[in-house]
Order: structure tokens, then sequence, then C-alpha cells
């Protein structure tokens, strides 16, 4: 839900933002609203630049919503995403994001399991350069009577320079106790033995680099109807950085 008077970093889900601009885009639009009805299967693609964009995301029984993203602010982006899941139903969500010089890009999902059976998956994949800055807020929340809920969170962060930066903070909130919920988050940057081996066999630095890059976002939009055109959008953008 938006927040009716301009957040500051004392509040969670803002602590890593730039609230200087957050101030010029405030106030923000409404939350789009996306309801699945009871075994519908829908999927979408989003390319987010800068601004602020809220989804919240209702999925009826036995609903499939396949959710890819791709967010590369020039200053500031924020997308944030609140899913209720109904009994069997299932949700993907795979997300890029990009910053360099002085951009701040963050996503802040929040994942309900209402009721049993149901399942979520979030591949997420943050790339910063320069000053920029990624940040990916990420909670999963089982109610009590969500039993055999399966969720997964995967958060990978790529950092190009010492300056840049990248917070994750991927939670799990379970009050049920037959599950199967896990996440995981790893930063680093870019593998310096492949770099090597890759530039050894005549490949220029640049382009080196964004091969690799080209694999670590990869998967982010693997089966999605989407897919070539978000990917190619991506590598566009990382290309810039290298």
């Amino acid at each position: 839900m938006t927040l009716s008077v301009v957040p500051t970093r004392k509040d969670e889900a803002w602590r890593y933002s730039d609230i200087d601009a957050v101030a010029s885009l405030w106030p923000v639009p409404a939350a789009e609203t996306i309801a699945l009805a009871s075994d519908e299967e829908r999927e979408a693609a989003s390319v987010i630049q800068d601004g602020i964009s809220e989804f919240a995301i209702m999925l009826g029984a036995g609903a499939r919503y396949d959710f890819r993203i791709l967010s590369m602010a020039e200053r500031y982006g924020r997308v944030a995403i609140d899913v209720t899941l109904h009994e069997g139903s299932d949700f993907n969500l795979g997300v890029a994001q990009i910053a360099g010089a002085d951009a701040t890009v963050e996503i802040v999902t929040t994942v309900r399991h209402a009721e049993p059976g149901a399942t979520s998956r979030q591949t997420v994949r943050l790339v910063a350069a320069g000053r920029g800055t990624v940040t990916y807020l990420g909670k999963v929340a089982v109610a009590r009577d969500a039993q055999q809920t399966d969720s997964e969170q995967d958060v990978k962060a790529m950092l190009l320079d010492r300056s840049a930066t990248a917070n994750a903070k991927p939670e799990l909130e379970i009050y049920a106790d037959d599950v199967k919920c896990a996440h995981g988050c790893a930063v680093g940057e870019l593998d310096a033995n492949a770099l090597f081996y890759m530039k050894s066999r005549g490949l220029p630095e640049a382009e080196a680099k964004r091969m690799l890059l080209q694999a670590f976002v990869a998967g982010v939009f693997d089966g999605a109807e989407d897919g070539e055109r978000m990917q190619a959008l991506a590598l566009e953008k990382l290309g810039e950085l290298v």
C-alpha cells in the first residue's frame, strides 16, 4: 500500500532508497491490481525505468502467473509487488536489475501464501557499476493453514566496481509446519579466472565481461514469451556498464 506521506529511511521497506529521488516522484499512482480467477493462467513482462511502480496480485485457486521484470533506471527506479496465493496457485517472478553511475534500483516483494498447496519462485539478478545501488527486499509469509507450501527465493548480485552497492534481504515468515521454503543470496564480482581465460583467447575485455554478464542474467528470462526482447534490452544496458 502506498504511504500518504513521503517515507524516510526509518521505514524498513525504504531503508536503502534515494529519498530525495523518492520525494521528487511523490505522490505515486495507486498500485496496479492484477487478479486471476481460479485455474486461470497468465504471463506478463515489464520494463521499468525511472519511477515507482506498485503491483497488487491476487491468484485464485489453481491459478498460475508468470511475471518477468527488467529494471534499469537512470536515477531511481522502484518496483513493489504484493502477491496473495490461494490454494494450489503458482507464482513465478524473474527480475533483472541494472544500475550504473549514481542510479538506485530496487525491488520489494511480499508473497503471501494464504492457503495450502501453493508454490512460488523468485529469481533475482542484480548488477551494479559505478556508484550504482541495487536492492532486493523480499518476504515470503506462510499462513498457519497454508500447509504444503513450496517457496524459493534465489538472489544473486554482481558488483562491477568497488564503489557499487548491493543490498539483499530475503526473509521467511512461516506459521505452518508442513512446508518447503528456501532462500539463497550471494554477492560477488565477475570471475577473474574466466575473464582471464576469455581474454587469453583473443576476446576484448569489454566483450568478455559482456558475455559473462549475459550468462549471469540469462536465466531470468528463460521460457518467457517476451524473453528474447527482454534479454536484448538487458544486454544493451549491460554493454553500457563495461
